[in-house]
């Protein structure tokens, strides 16, 4: 893990002195900054840091945003070679000199694709192609030519997606992913309806889009937020389209980031219509407890009509993750997108999860006669009996403003993709994929802890993909008390992230953003090499000597001597 590095990284630029507080102008300046997200500040910290990388040759560290830099291969491999055999099978129905194919056929097409891999056994993806037929045909009792062809249609992309919702195959494999990945054991007993959506980003826009529609969610109406959350979900409510109204249920640090009982019986007031989390939480990324789970599942029986949203995408980063949606499926709906872990940001994979027996459907069924009519109205050109018509299929219909609801559903080659991704992890018994994963975050994680010059014990529940770096608690162990106050009285919080871009060319998310307390960064292990992340740890560490030797500077006084390591 030990590398060369430039000393630039933990000083100012070119050998120049930390300046530590910044004038007050650009106190003032800071201040601007306040009103924006910390995905809008990231935009003007990554200018600052890319010039400062550039103009004193230093390596540009950008670990503010959460896109991985690893990919999973096999399905990928698996995805292409199975695209050239369904350019085969077009070719076989009709091919006509420019380039003209036909519609492939479902009669035959697995014995043909046992035989062409067969031909072809030495490509990549071959392998995993012919392990991953047999195995989901068994495993799920298809029919080998139906399943077969849906993929080799699907990635041809020649038809508009039918079911609209989610194709028939797609969705028994992905059922059967998210009970793994996110419902833990016991699993539920009954099923998911699952509307496959283009990543977690859309399915946020669809379910609030569709909460307000069929009037579960009203304008004025209150939510409960688990915090620090991902900012989206607090920007969202306060949009003309929502207007709600939103209490924060913090979770705490002190308490390992799990929400205590003063802030989980905030649930119990009846104005509070839904409680929307991530779990793992962004940005601390720890999971609920079972623990934590029971508390809410206390709020439940006294308050069985409360909604719970949960944002899952970090799941498979914990082993044996349990979501709300495999405790309280009833209740829940669940989002999963697939970026973060295979490594597919681009590919804008993700589902909308609603169990069958649902108090999504009941809410409807009891709106009053006039609010009834209203919905009769936006989906009677759907169906005919537009009471019947299911939460997740409206979800579907919103998401196409109703009158292009023929035309909704995720494209045909995504869904293979998705289709893909899911078997090749339901078929890795070792969870060897797994593993990989999370030992890459954990090196870099490791690394951080050794640049900080801290220790942090372990948590069971810690998912290692982010990290929340308490600027405040780490100031108070290693400058003390006072230079805390003085820091507090004359620098602005951002003058962190700032800082770290001017004198470092190292890009981290201002914590306040996410409700996190306001002396925290956000720094991700997902999207930079092992070996720069105790680079940032020191980084950090430069940063806290500058507030020491400005306040020494401004005071006269000198700063107790730090502890050799902090503990968390």
């Amino acid at each position: 893990m030990k590398t060369t590095r430039k000393p630039s990284r933990t000083g100012k630029a070119k050998g120049q002195p930390h300046r530590g507080s910044r004038p007050l102008s650009d106190i003032a300046r800071l201040k601007e900054f306040d009103k924006l997200g910390p995905f809008e500040i990231k935009d003007f910290v990554q200018k600052v840091a890319s010039k400062t990388a550039l103009e004193n040759s230093l390596s540009y560290l950008n670990a503010g945003r959460g896109n991985p830099n690893w990919v999973a291969t096999e399905p990928r491999e698996a995805f292409f070679l199975l695209g050239q055999f369904a350019v085969t099978e077009s070719k076989r129905v009709l091919d006509l000199p420019p380039g003209v194919g036909g519609m492939p056929s479902a009669s035959g097409i697995a014995g043909r694709l046992e035989a062409w891999l067969a031909k072809h056994d030495d490509m990549p993806g071959a392998p995993f192609l012919q392990a991953m037929m047999p195995w989901a045909v068994n495993k799920f009792s298809f029919d080998a030519d139906k399943f077969v062809h849906e993929l080799v249609d699907s990635i041809i992309g020649d038809h508009y997606p039918v079911p609209d919702r989610m194709l028939v195959h797609n969705e028994q494999i992905v059922h059967e992913y998210l009970q793994w990945a996110m419902c833990g054991n016991p699993r539920p007993e009954g099923k998911f309806k699952i509307y496959a959506v283009e990543g977690g980003t859309a399915a946020m826009c669809y379910i609030f889009k569709s909460l307000k529609s069929n009037r579960i969610l009203n304008p004025g109406d209150t939510i409960a937020l688990g915090v620090p959350i991902f900012t989206p979900y607090l920007e969202m409510a306060h949009l003309e389209d929502y207007d709600l109204h939103y209490i924060e249920v913090h979770a705490k640090q002190e308490d390992r980031f799990q929400y205590p009982d003063e802030e989980i019986k905030k649930l119990l007031d009846p104005k509070i219509k839904a409680f929307f989390i991530v779990n793992p939480g962004n940005p601390f990324a720890v999971a609920l407890s079972p623990d934590t789970i029971k508390k809410i599942g206390a709020v439940l029986k006294k308050r069985p009509d409360l909604i719970l949203l949960t944002d899952d995408v970090y799941g498979t980063f914990v082993p044996g993750f349990r979501s709300l949606m495999g405790e309280f499926p009833e209740n829940t709906i669940g989002v999963y997108s697939y970026s973060k872990y295979f490594g597919c940001t681009g590919w804008r994979l993700g589902t909308i999860a609603v169990y069958e027996n649902n108090i999504f459907d009941k809410m409807i069924a009891a709106h009053p006669e006039p609010i009834k009519k209203l919905l009769d109205k936006r989906y009677g050109g759907l169906t005919l009996e537009p009471r019947k018509f299911a939460f997740i299929d409206r979800i579907v219909a919103d998401s196409r403003d109703i009158a292009l609801n023929h035309t909704a559903g995720l494209s045909l080659p995504q869904q293979v993709m998705m289709t893909l991704f899911s078997l090749s992890e339901l078929m890795d018994e070792k969870k060897a994929y797994q593993k990989a994963c999370i030992g890459i975050c954990k090196k870099r994680v490791e690394a951080t802890i050794e640049g900080l010059d801290i220790e942090v014990g372990p948590n069971q529940y810690f998912d290692y993909y982010y990290g929340l770096i308490d600027f405040e608690f780490f100031a108070r162990k290693h400058l003390g008390e006072d230079v805390v106050k003085w820091m507090k009285a004359n620098v602005h919080p951002l003058d962190i992230v700032f800082r770290l871009a001017e004198d470092h060319g190292i890009v981290l998310l201002n914590g306040g953003g996410f409700a996190a307390p306001d002396w925290s960064v956000r720094i991700s292990f997902a999207n930079l090499e092992n070996h720069v992340y105790d680079d940032i740890g020191r980084a950090v560490r430069a940063i806290a000597r500058g507030y020491r030797q400005a306040y020494e500077a401004a005071t006269g006084k000198s700063a107790p001597p730090a502890p050799t390591r902090a503990k968390r």
